[in-house]
């Protein structure tokens, strides 16, 4: 695909959209413009420079948004950059509730989109916290010496595996939640699998 051209195969996802359309067909052009990729990823239309994710344009129930890979590096001088949650550590969104919203920030949208192409050209990464800056639930260090092999299990997955079931583990309020979360997912951790997988 060439740069700042439409990719024919993300057409109909355009086409079909029930809700943020010309939200969304606006947001298209505005990335478009920057000179970036067009791709599709994750379901969703994604720009790149040189297959580096820069940009994603995703929908959802009471907003549209781009989606900067390393909003976290941006400036954000106008304040307008939202992290979803708080343990997403690389991604800010812009969101948009209207059209009129859109047209008003063109400029300022194109500004932070020109920053994320410089921060991926100049190869800066954002600092993502290790697995062991994660805490681990008493209640997984209790099941690992009970179960040895769990522990031996669990460092062989991927960090991101690993950081997704510490997260999952460790949210519960209650003791006998974390307890029925880790015995549920003990056969997949004894299997090498993900959550999802």
């Amino acid at each position: 695909m060439i740069a700042g051209g439409r990719n024919p195969k993300i057409d109909p996802y355009f086409n079909k959209l029930k809700s943020w359309k010309e939200e969304s067909a606006l947001l298209r052009e505005l990335v478009l413009d920057c000179g970036l990729v067009e791709d599709f990823k994750w379901m969703h239309p994604c720009y790149t420079l040189d297959d580096k994710n820069i940009v994603l344009i995703h929908g959802f129930k009471d907003y549209c948004a781009l989606l900067f890979h390393k909003g976290a590096l941006l400036k954000d001088p106008h304040g307008i950059l939202i992290q979803q949650t708080e343990n997403v550590q690389a991604a800010r969104q812009i969101r948009f509730t209207d059209l009129q919203q859109i047209e008003e920030m063109q400029l300022i949208i194109k500004t932070y989109i020109d920053e994320a192409i410089e921060i991926e050209k100049a190869g800066l990464q954002v600092p993502l916290k290790k697995n062991a800056d994660y805490a681990v639930p008493e209640e997984l260090e209790n099941k690992f010496v009970e179960v040895p092999e769990l522990k031996t299990a669990f460092e062989a997955l991927t960090p991101g595996r690993q950081r997704a079931y510490l997260l999952h583990f460790g949210s519960p309020k209650q003791s006998k939640t974390r307890d029925s979360r880790i015995e549920k997912y003990l056969p997949h951790i004894l299997n090498g699998k993900g959550m999802d997988d």
